[in-house]
C-alpha cells in the first residue's frame, strides 16, 4: 500500500530545525484552506463573526482527520530545493510552541513529526 504524504513548503529557519532534529512540530492556521486539506469529514465547525474558528471546549473545530502516514518538507519552490521526508505521529488541534513558530495561546493543526524517512537535495552533509 502507497504511503500518503502531505507536501509542504517551508522556510529555512523551519527546515534546519526540522532537519536537525530540534524542532519536532509543524503547524498550521485554523483557516478554511487548511481544514480542507487536513479534515477528512467535520463532524462540527463553529465560526465567529469574523469568519475565524474560536474554540470551544478544548477544540476549535471536531472532525476526522485525514489519515497521512508522512510529510514532505520543501525549502523553495524550485525543481532542486531541499526537501526531507518525515513520520507523521499524529496531527491535533492544539497551541504550539512560540520557538517553533507559533503566536502564544493560538490553537493550530499541530503536525507531530517522527523519524526522518529520506532526504533531498541538501548540501553540506546535514
Amino acid at each position: 500500500m502507497e504511503s500518503k504524504i502531505l507536501h509542504l513548503t517551508l522556510k529555512k529557519r523551519w527546515f534546519d530545525m526540522i532537519l536537525s532534529g530540534e524542532k519536532k512540530e509543524e503547524y498550521r492556521e485554523l483557516k478554511p484552506y487548511w481544514i480542507s486539506r487536513l479534515v477528512d469529514e467535520i463532524l462540527s465547525c463553529h465560526k465567529d463573526k469574523f469568519g475565524a474558528f474560536y474554540y470551544k471546549c478544548g477544540y476549535w473545530i471536531m472532525g476526522t482527520p485525514v489519515s497521512y502516514d508522512l510529510v514532505r518538507f520543501k525549502n523553495g519552490y524550485s525543481k532542486n530545493s531541499p526537501e526531507i521526508t518525515l513520520e507523521i505521529n499524529d496531527i491535533d488541534v492544539w497551541t504550539g510552541k512560540y520557538e517553533w513558530g507559533a503566536e502564544p495561546s493560538v490553537p493550530y493543526f499541530r503536525i507531530k513529526l517522527g523519524k526522518i524517512i529520506e532526504t533531498k537535495n541538501i548540501e553540506n552533509g546535514k
